[in-house]
Parts: structure tokens; sequence; C-alpha cells
């Protein structure tokens, strides 16, 4: 499960389509408890190389909201992180995960798309200086609600862009004073929740970047609140990049009450930047597309695996046959040295025989080329010694 600030991903290894989907959908409708039928207009369903690719795009920071921003590749880091002591974390989705991750590294080291507005909180920053008349932060006096990730950000935003004081408001004290020591250079004044209405009264731009599932703010709040200065344009604006929102989006409809901004805002700022965002894009897909080659060149390797299985195991019921053949022929008089001297011998032909069919099925992923020759190797294998009969013939069995 792949979770942001605007989507929740399930990626799933499945032996049927139509099964697996069935199965997330119901998954997703009982953990939520919102009704199938409603949940369903809300989805998006790709599969097999559609799948894979949009993975490597995430990852690449292509399909955010802000492209290229950094956060939504340490969060596909962690899932990598937790799969690996996950059950259901197979050889595929675990080889999947480990090439996207690679994927968003060379997006962001050999193209610019990294440059500018590259995460939800810088871009929140630029939106509400882009929404105040002087776009000035001098002229501001702003308050961030929460100081977590995203409110860290959000501090040093605000003073790269020449914002130096702020108001802190946190349900803890510890957590919003550690804030203030990673920052020596802002002037925090910090408060915590039970204060929230004073400082968001006295406040012209609020920052909302807390956990807390629920609103905190509504327009019955602040719809008798104050008046703000001409300066900053008379209204109180809200950035809110909380997932789920703290903020009601109906301030909105109050006549001077206040102006509610969320993340699908964000893309404002976003087109500031378009055109060079644009041909970093251009510039990454190229690079995606080689790391999606990369991804199904080791993907197909491991079709190769059944084969070798399925050669041994030939070859190992044949030598054991003509084996146990030649002992009766040989008749009772022979000794155990010499009994398994014998075996040690068809063991030494077979290995033999085998070692340069096996060589030609064995790759490791890394070059393309090379696993269409092995593919190639392995068809034309599973031809010669009837390999496709013996696996169709063993599907049962194991079942």
């Amino acid at each position: 499960v792949l979770s942001t600030c605007n989507r929740m991903e399930l990626y799933v290894v499945a032996v049927s389509w139509h099964r697996g989907v069935r199965e997330v959908e119901e998954w997703l409708s009982k953990s939520s408890g919102v009704p199938l039928d409603e949940l369903r207009p809300y989805l998006f369903l790709l599969r097999d190389r559609d799948a894979t690719h949009h993975l490597l795009r995430v990852s690449g920071g292509l399909d955010s909201l802000v492209m290229g921003e950094g956060q939504i590749l340490a969060q596909v880091k962690q899932v990598y992180k937790v799969g690996q002591n996950a059950n259901g974390f197979g050889r595929q989705l675990n080889g999947l995960f480990k090439q996207a991750i690679t994927a968003g590294k060379r997006v962001r080291s050999e193209t610019s798309i990294s440059t500018g507005s590259v995460s939800v909180s810088s871009a929140a920053v630029e939106l509400a200086q882009l929404k105040l008349p002087t776009h000035s932060w001098a002229d501001a006096k702003v308050c961030i609600i929460g100081a977590g990730k995203m409110s860290t950000l959000l501090v040093k935003h605000l003073l790269s862009k020449g914002c130096n004081q702020v108001t802190i408001l946190n349900r803890s004290l510890p957590r919003a004073q550690a804030l203030q020591e990673e920052f020596p250079d802002m002037q925090m004044d910090i408060r915590l929740m039970p204060d929230l209405m004073q400082c968001v009264e006295s406040s012209d731009v609020v920052f909302a970047a807390s956990g807390s599932e629920e609103l905190l703010i509504h327009a019955e709040d602040i719809v008798n609140m104050p008046r703000r200065s001409d300066t900053v344009g008379g209204v109180r604006r809200f950035v809110d990049i909380s997932v789920p929102r703290n903020i009601a989006p109906n301030i909105n409809a109050e006549e001077h009450a206040g102006i509610v901004y969320n993340v699908d805002d964000l893309k404002e700022v976003v087109v500031a930047n378009k055109e060079a965002r644009a041909a970093a894009a251009a510039e990454a897909e190229v690079l995606l597309k080689e790391e999606q080659r990369s991804f199904e060149a080791w993907r197909d390797s491991l079709e190769t695996v059944p084969t070798i299985k399925a050669l041994r195991a030939k070859a190992e019921s044949i030598r054991a046959a003509e084996f146990e053949k030649a002992l009766s022929r040989l008749g009772e008089g022979m000794s155990k040295k010499q009994m398994k001297a014998v075996e040690e011998l068809s063991k030494g032909i077979v290995n033999k025989l085998l070692h340069g069919p096996m060589t030609a099925l064995r790759c490791d992923g890394t070059d393309p080329d090379a696993v269409g020759q092995t593919l190639a190797n392995m068809e034309a294998l599973e031809r010669m010694f009837e390999l496709s009969q013996l696996q169709a013939a063993a599907a049962p069995a194991r079942k």
C-alpha cells in the first residue's frame, strides 16, 4: 500500500486479474465502510505494463501534484522497507519497488525536474505569497497548525522566502520546542491547541499541517472575527495541506470571512515553471523507459526458473531409471562402494551434459538483450526436451 497526500494505491500480484480486482475492491469497501457502488467511481485500475510504468512515474515525481517533489520517493522507499518483513511482499513486488527507487533517484539526479517548488509544503508557501497583495511575508502574520514533518518544511520554506516570525500551534509542547531549536533564525511563538481561535484571529495566513483526523476550524468559528488589514487584502487566508482536511472548505462561502486553499489549488504554483518542468519531464520519461525495460528484463529472466527445474527433474528421472537398470544387469555381487561409484558416475555425466544448457538459461536480468537471448534458449530447450508437457503434467500434482 502506497499512501501519499492525495492518493492511496494498492499494488497486487494476482493469479487472476478479475479475481484480484474483486478481492481488492471488497477489502477497500470492508475496511472503509463505504459501499462498493459509492467507492467505484473514485477508483482507477492499471494492470501489467501500465501498472509498473505508473509506479515508476510516481517514484520519479511525474505524477505528483507538484512535479518532481521529493517526499513521494521517501514514501516509496518506506513501502519497500516495510515490505521486507511482510509475507505478501514477494519477489515480483520486491523487484518492482527496488526498480522504482532506482528510477526516482535517476530522475532527480539526471534531470532538472526537482528545481523550484518541489514539495507540497514549498508550493503552499509560494501559493500563499502569490495571493498576498504585496507578495511579501513582511506584511503578514503567519500561523502554522502542527509541528510535524510538513510543518518543518513549511518553516524551512517560509524562512527562505523572507518570513522570520511565525506562531506554532501544536497539541504537545516538546515537539513544537524541537521545531524551534531546529530553526534558531525563525522567531516562534509556541502555543498549545486551546489557543487555536485566539491565534487564528490574530493571523493573516494560517497553514494547517496537523495529524488531526477532524476539522479544526469551521466557518462559524471565524465568521465574527475582526476583518484583517487592507495590506493583506482584508481577509484571512487558510492553506490546508493536511490529510484529511483540517479547515472547513465552506469558509469560502462566507463573505470577508476568509479564503481556503487546499492541495488541489497548488497546481497554480506549478504553472509558473510549466515549460521548464515539461522539458525536464520529457527527459525523465526517457529515463523511465530505460528503467521499465530493465525491470521487464529482470522479470522475464524469472521465467527460466521453472524450465531449469523441469530440465533438472527430467535429467534426474532418466539418470535414476538408467542407474536402476544398470544395477539389475550387474547383479547383486556389487559392493556398496562400487554401487556408489556407478551412481556418482551417472550424476557426473548428467551434470556435465546439463552445464551448457543451464548456463544458457541463467541471466541476472540487467541486460535486456541478454534476457531476450536467454528466453529464446529457454523456448528451444523446452521444445527439444518436451519440457512444456512435463510442466503441464506436474501442475495438477502440485495442486
